[in-house]
């Protein structure tokens, strides 16, 4: 018990040390709500670290969101997907804040960028205003609340960065008071052979290791019985208190007797080597499972710069006759720690499991460009497009192709074409490439047509096809009706859909004059404000133009009367 105290008091002084590098007495709260989290900085997401944190806006949208101090608009973008409506704060000691999903901004912001909407005849548009045009002061309202962009219901993402390296740092080493007295979860152990020669419990490939817990509260695996070069991983997550969100966890350490083997934590990392987070996780098991385990050793092609100790990059070199104890401490922000203790004892034992040893006819050499005849199709994979070299499954078809499969992860884009030149010319038009989903529906991959040639670049591995869309788009008015008085109506509201190939471009005119629709793909809504006050007629005739990716168009004409 003395020397799991003292653990726990190390670990204390470090994120005492971290959390010290940061100003505790400088930036307010985002939102005048407590803050109760759905995601942390640093959480495992799909090919990248989160960037921030995901507060809760208790399933409501139009929540204010508060400049967290003086500052300056830095950037201020509008997009579909991502971030959504986002709103970048510069302030005067060198940090950024991020404010993103947002159901809109404050009126001088919104009437900014509403102006350059209307100027580029966009919605989605991207400004960065001078320094000191759109000033704020700390407390002031500065947006509300939304669900715009790729968010999957309402909710703040909020980051802090750095100005000049525009690195993320956890926003939670800022003193914000997140209720959190609960240690993360562990939900399994797995165990890596890493040698050739290296045996674990009989098997010669990664195991899952059973474990109890203990009446202190940590954890103890059954004795391991192993030989040569091993490694550890673990899936786990943390939860606040007033939560029920599996969130991410904030450190990892790893000791052999004793003595540190490979620790990180999600401080801070950089944009560039977010990507890498497919080198930390076991990307095989996520691929078949969709379960991350975290890895307690670095691969050779990890690049990733969270680590703050690694010898022998946290892998573990078991020789015959000798005991290791090896213990893995999973830590949050607030210093609550799950111990695990792994007993290894150095065993030569036969191997009754294994390696899988698959091959196919091809095989990709990850430092070099590789270049596979699919027949009807060719597949390009740049230089380095893959961590490490493997042998690919390869499948030919009839204008369709199936590209080995998810358990391997692809750094860079790489480029598959299709001959189409047997195809007559009206016939290409309403082609496109797609890939397959789960329920073999064609998902359309962004396809770039030249004379008989149809690419598409991509990272997903699967099933890829010659789909055709012949179907126009669908335009369907939601809160009005034709030759409607709308005078006490605040804005105008249109589904548009499209069943296969998807919606490329809207726009919309009113009375002839073009105006701002606002897109939201989720919901498959596009909305017009009448704030926007560009009305001079009692009689209004509406023009609304929708087209998918293939070109096929839909034009909707209304005509209704306002006051």
């Amino acid at each position: 018990m003395r020397i799991y105290f003292f653990g726990v008091i190390c670990f204390a002084s470090l994120l005492l040390t971290a959390q010290e590098k940061y100003p505790h007495d400088t930036f307010r709260s985002p939102m005048e709500i407590p803050l109760v989290l759905a995601g942390t900085f640093g959480e495992l997401r799909s090919n990248h670290f989160h960037s921030g944190i995901d507060i809760k806006t208790q399933g409501r949208q139009g929540l204010p969101i508060i400049a967290i101090a003086d500052g300056t608009v830095a950037r201020i973008k509008v997009s579909h997907w991502g971030y959504g409506k986002a709103l970048y704060i510069a302030h005067p000691n060198g940090y950024t804040s991020v404010y993103a999903h947002l159901r809109k901004f404050s009126p001088e912001i919104e009437a900014y960028i509403k102006k350059l909407q209307y100027k580029k005849q966009s919605y989605e548009v991207e400004a960065f205003p001078d320094f000191g045009e759109l000033k704020v002061t700390k407390g002031s309202t500065i947006a509300y609340s939304g669900n715009t962009g790729g968010s999957s219901g309402p909710h703040l993402h909020f980051e802090i960065r750095n100005s000049v390296t525009e690195k993320p740092t956890n926003p939670l080493l800022y003193g914000y008071e997140v209720r959190d007295a609960t240690n993360p979860s562990l939900v399994g152990l797995f165990a890596y052979p890493l040698s050739n020669n290296a045996v674990i419990n009989q098997s010669a490939k990664k195991i899952q290791l059973n474990y109890t817990k203990q009446l202190d509260g940590s954890f103890l695996t059954d004795k391991v019985k192993a030989i040569g070069v091993i490694g550890f991983g673990f899936n786990g997550f943390d939860r606040q208190d007033m939560a029920a969100n599996k969130n991410g966890v904030y450190a990892v350490k790893q000791l052999v007797n004793g003595k540190v083997y490979s620790e990180y934590d999600f401080e801070t990392f950089s944009f560039s080597e977010t990507r890498y987070i497919n080198t930390l996780i076991d990307y095989s098991h996520f691929g078949k499972f969709k379960q991350r385990i975290q890895k307690c050793f670095k691969e050779p092609y990890n690049r990733l710069g969270i680590y703050k100790n690694l010898h022998n990059n946290g892998k573990i070199t078991v020789k015959e006759g000798l005991s290791y104890t090896v213990e893995i401490h999973i830590s949050d922000v607030e210093g609550n720690l799950t111990k695990l203790i792994i007993p290894v004892e150095g065993v030569r034992e036969a191997v009754k499991i294994n390696k899988d040893n698959t091959t196919t006819n091809d095989f990709v050499i990850a430092d070099k460009p590789n270049n596979f005849d699919l027949g009807g199709a060719k597949v390009y994979f740049p230089a380095n497009t893959f961590y490490e070299d493997f042998y690919i499954d390869l499948k030919k078809g009839t204008d369709t192709v199936t590209i080995h499969d998810n358990s391997v992860a692809a750094h860079r884009n790489f480029t598959i074409s299709f001959d189409v030149s047997k195809y007559p010319q009206d016939e290409r038009k309403q082609l496109f490439i797609a890939r397959l989903n789960d329920k073999n529906e064609p998902m359309h991959s962004r396809t770039f047509k030249r004379d008989g040639l149809f690419t598409t670049r991509t990272r997903s591995f699967g099933t890829y096809t010659l789909a055709k869309d012949t179907v126009a788009p669908t335009i369907t008015a939601k809160n009005f009706k034709e030759k409607q008085w709308l005078s006490n109506y605040s804005y105008l509201s249109l589904e548009i859909s499209d069943d296969l190939s998807g919606i490329s471009t809207y726009d919309a005119t009113l009375n002839g004059e073009w105006i701002l629709m606002e897109y939201e793909p989720k919901t498959r809504t596009i909305i017009y404000n009448f704030d926007d006050k560009i009305l001079d007629k009692t009689q209004c005739d509406l023009k609304v133009v929708v087209t998918d990716n293939v070109g096929n168009s839909t034009t909707f004409k209304s005509t209704f009367f306002r006051k």
